[in-house]
């Protein structure tokens, strides 16, 4: 079995996009949505994720639409989205903006009146009285068994189709750690037969790198929400992002300040990070790995969507941190320091409120300064060779000459990138 596969080349540039089609809009269509493509691909995006589109069980449904991750076919679309012709031409369009497509692929699992519970009840895990179960107490799915061969080669076919038939671009893979590694073993080297595609796992098992390309830094979120409550310390995040420059070469770190997840249950970044949230989706985008933004973070959502029920996102036109990601995608696309450059921490007297660092690549120069607390007037100063030249500050593009040393002053959640021009 292949143990390590090729990256796609548009992999390490990516700026990933979660979109949850119900919220999006108030039809709720991949019609609907596509007319957003033209602003995404404005902003910078370039690969899309849509949460799953096939449909949701009606048996156990949760709310008054069900969840998406509790799905009742593997090879037909939600007709609350649209058709087939309509998710092709959503695809279609994406293309043309050069924006790759990647959909959710929900494998541990289905909603319980999936045709295969009464065609092949054995593809399924079950408990001592011999019913249906699930190990993760999610009550509106079922555990597959991925001890049936059968049932692994239906499942790959399901994917495949949407690979052929589609044109999609790869597949982020819910809970990919509860599906055995073997399985996205095979089905990485059955669906490539047809195209190269960008592989996601929702899950932060290194060896799982072994088939994906990236994989979620759930730990360093969950740290910074821990640091954000007092309860943790800027060197404990440093400490995970230690842990992370430790894994394989080629493996891409997922960052994000909010998910469909965390929006629901846990609260908005702006909930979760205050006045620090714009000052760690700076972070998302100049550190190691890939950015996320999700549905409506560049409108200033703040409200938890409901998971099981419609409820719209509030956009304001035109969407407010518009202009904010899209400076940040544009400094990741034309400087490869932030992509495949190295890093230096900086040091600073104020070490657990300042988040600072150089991005280095060569003579391209990225110099990244956060503070992530809420303590205004905080000094740093930096006394280093690397900062020599004319550099820029990409917020509000006035060029500085910096001659080695020099010193800032951040207020609480302030965010200075500079990037050396010459």
């Amino acid at each position: 079995m292949k143990t390590s596969f090729s990256k796609v080349e548009w992999a390490d540039k990516g700026i990933l996009y979660e979109v949850n089609i119900r919220q999006y809009t108030p039809e709720g269509t991949f019609n609907a949505f596509a007319e957003h493509l033209p602003r995404l691909s404005e902003m910078g995006i370039s690969i899309i994720w849509l949460m799953p589109i096939t449909p949701i069980s009606l048996a156990v449904r949760q709310g008054s639409l069900g969840s998406y991750y509790a799905c009742s076919s593997y090879t037909i679309i939600n007709e609350e989205f649209g058709t087939l012709e309509d998710f092709k031409a959503l695809i279609a369009k994406a293309h043309e903006l050069n924006i790759k497509v990647i959909i959710d692929w929900v494998a541990n699992h289905t909603g319980w009146d999936h045709p295969w519970t009464i065609e092949h009840p054995n593809w399924y895990i079950k408990d001592e009285l011999g019913n249906f179960t699930e190990k993760n107490g999610w009550h509106d799915v079922i555990d597959l068994n991925f001890e049936v061969a059968e049932m692994r080669a239906e499942l790959i076919d399901a994917m495949r189709y949407w690979v052929y038939e589609c044109d999609i671009d790869g597949f982020r893979c819910d809970m990919a750690h509860l599906v055995p590694l073997d399985f996205w073993q095979q089905v990485r080297v059955s669906c490539e037969i047809i195209k190269p595609l960008f592989w996601l796992a929702e899950c932060e098992v290194v060896d799982y790198h072994q088939v994906f390309d990236s994989t979620y830094a759930w730990w360093w979120m969950h740290e910074t929400e821990k640091y954000q409550k007092e309860q943790s310390s800027l060197h404990e995040i440093q400490n995970v992002l230690h842990a992370y420059s430790q894994y394989p070469k080629d493996a891409i770190k997922l960052f994000f300040t909010s998910n469909h997840d965390e929006n629901s249950w846990n609260g908005t970044e702006i909930e979760k990070y205050g006045v620090a949230a714009k000052a760690w989706a700076v972070f998302c985008f100049t550190w190691h790995g890939m950015p996320m933004i999700y549905s409506g973070q560049e409108t200033s959502n703040n409200k938890r969507l409901k998971f099981f029920d419609k409820d719209l996102i509030n956009w304001i036109d035109p969407p407010p941190l518009h202009n904010f990601y899209a400076t940040l995608a544009q400094l990741r696309n034309r400087n490869e320091s932030i992509t495949i450059g190295e890093s230096f921490i900086l040091p600073s007297d104020h070490s657990n409120e300042l988040m600072a660092f150089f991005r280095r690549r060569g003579d391209c120069l990225v110099m990244v300064l956060l503070n992530v607390s809420n303590q205004n007037r905080l000094q740093i100063h930096i006394d280093h060779e690397w900062l020599k030249g004319t550099f820029r500050n990409v917020f509000s593009n006035l060029e500085f000459q910096f001659e080695q040393k020099a010193s800032f002053e951040l207020q609480a959640g302030e965010y200075i990138v500079y990037e050396r021009i010459q």
